[in-house]
């Protein structure tokens, strides 16, 4: 006669495995609006690591991903330094570029349009404050458009970042999961 927990453990591993598939789906749309899909793919790893018991992916994957969203979230928030300074903009205005991307990340989630708010407020934060200080730094409105264009493009650059690193992670993790099944 089987247990409870033996008539159960096919559903459990059921809705684990339908997790899994659904946390990486939910990671790919949130990297196409700038929002850190990668840590849906790594949570989408530790229940796949739980329902495999011994098998891929295992804690030396979970590791890794940890360690690749860490990465990623680290780039995003230096994007905007870095696209101000590669253009010849100040150190100030790199830094305005990182809060006014912050406070537009914010306040870019009341336009309802739902998260691509976030992302179009990150990018006009970024913009903005990084514009209105090397504006006065400069003064010269050509110059500061330029070099604040630095942070748009860094930080698009960053959304495609995004989107190929949880595309890959997604990839190696179905991978893994098809040539070693539990």
């Amino acid at each position: 006669m089987e247990t409870l927990l033996e008539i159960f453990e096919p559903i459990g591993v059921g809705l684990g495995a339908a997790a899994v598939v659904f946390l990486c789906i939910i990671g790919m749309l949130l990297s196409c609006i700038s929002i850190s899909g990668t840590w849906s793919v790594l949570a989408a790893t530790i229940i796949a690591a739980a329902i495999s018991g011994e098998h891929f992916p295992g804690v030396k994957t979970v590791v890794a991903f940890g360690v690749i969203c860490v990465i990623v979230e680290l780039a995003e928030f230096f994007s905007g330094y870095w696209g101000i300074t590669k253009r010849g903009g100040s150190k100030e205005a790199g830094a305005a570029a990182v809060v006014g991307g912050l406070f537009g990340l914010v306040v870019g989630g009341f336009i309802p349009i739902g998260p691509l708010g976030n992302a179009l407020g990150l990018l006009a934060g970024s913009f903005g404050l990084a514009f209105l200080v090397e504006r006065e730094r400069l003064k010269r409105s050509d110059r500061a458009v330029e070099i604040a264009m630095g942070a748009v493009f860094a930080r698009i650059w960053v959304i495609l970042l995004k989107i190929t690193v949880t595309l890959g992670m997604i990839m190696f993790l179905v991978a893994g999961l098809v040539i070693n099944p539990s």
